[in-house]
């Protein structure tokens, strides 16, 4: 007889772990998915692109019904887990049902940080995480609206691009001084805030948001300088926090997330975590591929066999602002590391890869990244990287073309 298990959250982390527990173990275990959202799962990394209407909703939907149907999982879309019994192994649903689990998979992602500044609550000030928030926003953003995102990271600039694209006049507010400033170094930010701007978007760096402006509505945003940016709506995008209210229930451990050993196990038995809610080994993960790493370590963990998750090397992949960024490892470079740059001004283009020991341990790419997912895998093998160096920076071709005539000859 099939074993209950509970996946609460309904975003890529748990289809992807669906995925590969049904292809590795399929009727194992009688699957339910329990999701607050009510629709199917979907892509969120291409919220701005549905935004921007160049796809639409359903274009982004990540399995058809029928898909889960023919692995015989049940999906409980636009329904909400509210506590977790570990005692009787029972999640509790917001409309009093109950559901057993042999196995409980917490994959409830996060929420958006909604700054602690004046007129937070006021309508037209809004989040850009899932596609409510893109209807609302669309919405609010028609016939020109001026719009205000709070944030320069890589959900702000998203939102900022999409809301462009629709047709609105846009500022970008960031605290720091520069953007995207956790994926990529001083010369890619800098070259990239230029391309925002060439799309018409307004950029405002060191800017600290204290307050908004507004009596029924937002109407301005106020900087810590005394300036005031008129806003039709405000979208912050200010950052994350694991979503960890379903986790305290059931009195899990948790510090910045859901702390996970390495089989994604809780501190208590039988209930795991993967994805943006986890804490593992003191990181938090808020990108895609760690949480489908986590996946593939935890489906084979629950089909019996000998896996574990030891952590990710943080990279990033991306179109922001219609421009493709890479980023992996050690990409600033500490001190006691070498750096090999190429750089062409006129193809927008930039690439700077740090070598520490003879290893690769890190790159970041703006413009052409084609060779991004190459430079991740010998970050991640760790080998020496000392018979391609002199063509390392020039790409992969090129430095396994040398590698096969230095064997040749």
């Amino acid at each position: 007889m099939s074993e209950p298990l509970v996946i609460v959250g309904n975003g890529m982390a748990a289809m992807r772990l669906v995925e590969n527990l049904t292809h590795r173990a399929l009727g194992r275990y009688a699957i339910a998915v329990i999701g607050e959202e009510p629709r199917l799962p979907y892509n969120r990394v291409l919220l701005s692109s549905v935004l921007a209407q160049e796809v639409s909703r359903g274009e982004i939907e990540l399995r058809p019904a029928q898909w889960w149907s023919d692995r015989g999982v049940t999906l409980l879309y636009g329904r909400t887990a509210t506590a977790i019994d570990p005692a009787i192994r029972r999640v509790r649903l917001a409309n009093g049902a109950t559901l057993p689990f042999a196995k409980l998979v917490l994959a409830t992602g996060s929420r958006p940080i909604r700054l602690n500044v004046p007129g937070m609550e006021l309508p037209g000030v809004m989040t850009f995480r899932d596609l409510g928030d893109v209807a609302a926003i669309g919405a609010a953003a028609a016939n020109g609206a001026k719009a205000v995102v709070i944030g320069g990271g890589l959900l702000g600039l998203e939102a900022a691009y999409g809301l462009a694209k629709a047709g609105s006049q846009v500022s970008v507010v960031h605290l720091m001084n520069r953007l995207m400033e956790r994926q990529l170094d001083a010369r890619a930010s800098a070259m990239l805030k230029h391309v925002v701007e060439t799309r018409g978007i307004a950029v405002h760096l060191n800017a600290e948001t204290v307050g908004i402006l507004g009596s029924t509505c937002a109407r301005a945003v106020e900087l810590k300088d005394g300036r005031q940016i008129d806003a039709d709506l405000v979208v912050v995008a200010a950052g994350i926090r694991a979503n960890v209210d379903l986790a305290r229930t059931a009195d899990l451990d948790i510090d910045r997330g859901i702390v996970v050993d390495d089989h994604l196990q809780s501190s208590k038995p039988n209930i795991y975590a993967i994805g943006e809610c986890i804490e593992h080994r003191g990181q938090c993960y808020g990108l895609v591929e760690p949480a489908y790493e986590q996946a593939r370590a935890l489906a084979a963990h629950l089909a019996g066999d000998s896996a574990s998750y030891t952590g990710s090397v943080l990279a990033t992949n991306l179109k922001v602002s219609g421009v493709n960024v890479f980023s992996a490892g050690d990409f600033l470079g500490a001190a006691d590391t070498e750096q090999l740059v190429l750089s062409d001004p006129g193809l927008g283009t930039y690439k700077k890869l740090v070598i520490k020991g003879g290893r690769l341990v890190g790159a970041v790419l703006f413009g052409d990244t084609a060779d991004g997912l190459w430079y991740l895998d010998l970050i991640r093998a760790g080998d020496s990287i000392e018979a391609i160096r002199e063509d390392l920076v020039f790409g992969r071709a090129l430095a396994e073309r040398s590698v096969i005539k230095v064997l040749a000859a």
